[in-house]
């Protein structure tokens, strides 16, 4: 049959991610023109009507998204030697006593959870560590433009010009990098707001204009602030609450 992959079209409607299309389709969770499907691999007229099925829907409603404050030490990935995890900080006694979200911490939260965005060792701040392939193809999907927030220590001197080539007209690795917004924060410090996120970028960025960082905190991603987080705790994404 000529037609779509259902599980990519699926995860191109912001659906799901493609991985939870298959678990979806394998388990008969999805309807496609009012018949459920069960057929992995299957094809299909890319204008057809897709719905998930209840249990699918129930599904999703119970997946977890956490907040964390990330430290500087901590790996946003597994466990690499003697660097720790952040995800070790997931647990139950470092919950923030600010979460309004009103969700019960269940061990199963654990499972198949990814860093939407990762934060190199060195760096801090808001990250995100999610089950829910919808909000990890938000959040750094190919097509995604949610704006990431940073604070950034320097030394090295402003030149006249380095905002302007902070802001736009650098590339990494030969690949142009999307406009940025860069703003003077105080004589050691810079905001950066992008939209997009390369390995180490921002460090990268400064290093190409005659900067050193010397620090690095994301304090946003899209609507979602760090505001009032602390460090090494985390909370839950509220229900209603959106990047």
């Amino acid at each position: 049959m000529t037609g779509t992959r259902l599980s990519k079209l699926m995860a191109a409607r912001g659906l799901c991610s493609r991985r939870e299309a298959d678990r979806f389709i394998e388990r008969g969770w999805v309807e496609v023109d009012g018949k459920r499907i069960n057929t992995l691999g299957l094809k299909v007229d890319p204008g057809c009507e897709i719905v998930l099925a209840p249990e699918a829907q129930h599904r999703q409603r119970h997946l977890a998204t956490f907040l964390l404050n990330k430290p500087v030490g901590y790996l946003s990935g597994p466990a690499e030697g003697r660097y720790s995890s952040a995800l070790s900080l997931l647990k139950p006694e470092n919950r923030a006593r600010m979460d309004r979200s009103r969700i019960s911490y269940r061990a199963d939260h654990h499972d198949k959870l990814a860093p939407a965005g990762r934060l190199d060792i060195d760096s801090q701040g808001l990250i995100v560590y999610t089950q829910d392939g919808r909000i990890a193809r938000h959040l750094i999907g190919p097509d995604a433009q949610v704006e990431k927030e940073y604070l950034v220590r320097i030394t090295g001197r402003l030149q006249a010009d380095t905002l302007e080539r902070l802001r736009f007209g650098l590339a990494l690795d030969d690949r142009p990098l999307k406009p940025a917004q860069v703003d003077i924060v105080n004589e050691d410090q810079l905001r950066f707001v992008l939209t997009e996120g390369r390995k180490r970028q921002i460090r990268r960025m400064c290093d190409a204009v005659g900067l050193t960082v010397i620090g690095l905190k994301r304090v946003r991603i899209g609507a979602v602030r760090l505001a009032g987080l602390p460090e090494k705790t985390w909370r839950y994404l509220q229900p209603g609450e959106s990047f």
